[in-house]
C-alpha cells in the first residue's frame, strides 16, 4: 500500500496489487469537510469486514450461504485524547439457515478475527448478531 496527502485534510492509500484507492476526509467535527470516510470510520469499516470475511470463510466451510447478510456500524468517539472509545456492530441476516452450533461457530468467528484481536482492550467492541428465528 502506498499513501498520499492530497492537502485539505484529505488523503488517498492505494492498493498496490489491485490499484483500488481510498479517500480519507477528517470529519466536520475534525476541521474536515466529511466527504469521504475518516480514518476512525475505515477501522470501524475494517472491523466489520474482517468480521464478514471470517464468518465467509467458517460458512464456506460449513456450507452455510451468507449471501446478503448485513452490518450496521456506530462509532463512538471519545476525547482528551481523542479516540475511538466504542465499535457497535449488529449483523443481520434474517433468513439464515444454520443449526444453533453453527450460529456459535459463526459469531466466535467474528469476535475473534484478526482485526478484532489485534484492537486496544480499551477500545469497546459491542457485537450483535440477529440471524432471526430457527
Amino acid at each position: 500500500m502506498t499513501g498520499l496527502y492530497l492537502g485539505g485534510l484529505r488523503t488517498e492509500d492505494t492498493h498496490l496489487k489491485s490499484a483500488n484507492k481510498v479517500i480519507t476526509d477528517a470529519p466536520p467535527d475534525n476541521n474536515g469537510r466529511g466527504e469521504a470516510f475518516s480514518p476512525t470510520d475505515l477501522v470501524c469499516a475494517a472491523l466489520s469486514s474482517c468480521m464478514m470475511t471470517l464468518m465467509g470463510i467458517l460458512a464456506e466451510r460449513e456450507k452455510i450461504d451468507l449471501t446478503g447478510m448485513t452490518s450496521s456500524i456506530t462509532k463512538i468517539m471519545a476525547s482528551n485524547p481523542r479516540r475511538i472509545e466504542e465499535i457497535q456492530i449488529v449483523f443481520r441476516h434474517p433468513q439464515l439457515k444454520a443449526t444453533p452450533e453453527q450460529r456459535k461457530k459463526l459469531e466466535h468467528a467474528a469476535r475473534t478475527c484478526p482485526v478484532a484481536l489485534s484492537l486496544s482492550e480499551n477500545l469497546r467492541q459491542t457485537v450483535s448478531f440477529d440471524f432471526g428465528d430457527q
